[in-house]
């Protein structure tokens, strides 16, 4: 039986040191993760991190700063108090920064200071590591896993990157060590280590950097040979990452609407998050239709209104009162007659979607479609309060040990 308490929530989050919102593209993610983040750190307390791959400007208007990047950047406490709700603790936003990673993941593998620096001047390091080994789901493991190590904060909320299939951010570490492994490198570097296989290809590749631009294969052959000598750093570091993400630490929330496509995506993750025995610990069920479009009282009302478009006086009555003639107010009930029953099919069907989802998820947690956009803070606290409640409840909610 799934709990759809908010409280399960908040006392989900204070008892984890990393969450990782995950889901298909298009769900809220990002305005979840803030969400959660603004909301733990408002009434929870503790120093809390949202860590997004997400560049929008207005994720940063909406937590009232100017802009971030990878270095944290507090919200200030003002923000809370102008939202109308005293902060606990504090808030840090950070965004994961693509090269910065990568030039640091080089930094800390290189064996020496000359082979770091020759692998960050090599002119297709910035090309290759941008497309390499789904970049952005590897460098967010590995932020993670710094960010871990470094004790900074109580929680740190990730929002992991858009990926085409969610379980890339999975495999990303392991994809990394079965690299090194892999007969593609070896491909990549026996022209560079091999002077027999050279000497045999050197017309071919005489011709390709005609074609392609001088030195260019070299220059790949080169940059994989000083890239392979890191190996044992890569790979360690890999299995520690793959570590982190079934520690007791860490838990895995999954964002979906109830549409269809998202709702099966999110199944499935939830379904190979608990294959993997990776600690899944809760689904958040993003822009969902109230519940009362359902309830039998409101069809009635539907159903009354859209009979009332052949009543005669009552058209007449409206239209003397609103100031229209007949015809247009007959239009407008038959048309929000049938909008409505429209709502109320869509919500039957997320009814049964959610019901389906929450078989598979213990911890469910819903959060209703919102009045306007969320371009602010409150707005992010409003959306926060539907997923861990207000914190003026008469006991208080758990909170983080701090020395």
């Amino acid at each position: 039986m799934a709990r759809t308490g908010r409280r399960e929530m908040a006392e989900l989050l204070s008892a984890k040191e990393m969450i990782v919102v995950c889901g298909s593209g298009g769900t809220g993610k990002t305005t979840i993760a803030a969400a959660l983040g603004a909301q733990a750190a408002a009434v929870v307390g503790g120093r809390v991190l949202v860590l997004t791959v997400d560049p929008a400007r207005r994720l940063a208007t909406a937590l009232g700063i100017g802009s971030f990047g990878n270095t944290a950047v507090r919200v200030p406490p003002q923000a809370f108090v102008e939202a109308g709700l005293e902060c606990r603790g504090e808030l840090w936003v950070a965004m994961l920064d693509t090269k910065a990673g990568w030039d640091e993941l080089i930094r800390r593998h290189a064996p020496d200071a000359q082979l770091r620096d020759t692998v960050l001047a090599n002119p297709l390091y910035r090309n290759i590591t941008g497309r390499f080994v789904n970049s952005h789901d590897y460098l967010a493991m590995e932020q993670l896993y710094d960010l871990h190590a470094s004790g900074q904060y109580d929680l740190v909320v990730i929002d992991t990157p858009p990926s085409r299939n969610a379980l890339d951010l999975l495999d990303a570490p392991g994809r990394m060590r079965e690299f090194f492994g892999s007969r593609l490198l070896k491909w990549l570097t026996v022209p560079y280590r091999s002077r027999l296989f050279t000497m045999a290809s050197k017309p071919f590749y005489q011709v390709a950097d005609r074609i392609l631009g001088s030195r260019f294969l070299h220059d790949i052959a080169e940059f994989f040979v000083l890239f392979q000598t890191m190996e044992a750093g890569f790979v360690a570091r890999a299995k520690e990452v793959e570590r982190l993400l079934t520690d007791d630490g860490t838990s895995f929330i999954v964002v979906s609407t109830l549409e269809a496509a998202p709702a099966r995506e999110a199944r499935y993750l939830a379904e190979e998050l608990q294959r993997r025995r990776m600690p899944l610990g809760a689904l958040v069920l993003n822009r969902t239709l109230p519940a009362a479009v359902r309830q039998p009282a409101v069809a009635k009302a539907a159903g009354t209104l859209a009979a009332a478009t052949g009543d005669p006086q009552l058209l007449a009555e409206l239209g003397a009162a609103t100031g229209c003639d007949v015809a247009s107010v007959q239009h407008v009930l038959a048309e929000v007659a049938a909008r409505f029953r429209d709502v109320t099919v869509v919500a039957g069907r997320e009814a049964e979607r959610r019901r389906e989802l929450e078989a598979v998820v213990q911890l469910t947690v819903v959060v209703p479609t919102m009045a306007g956009d969320v371009h602010d803070l409150p707005g992010l606290l409003a959306i926060g309060e539907h997923l861990l409640g207000s914190g003026k409840a008469s006991s208080p909610l758990p909170a983080w040990h701090t020395s």
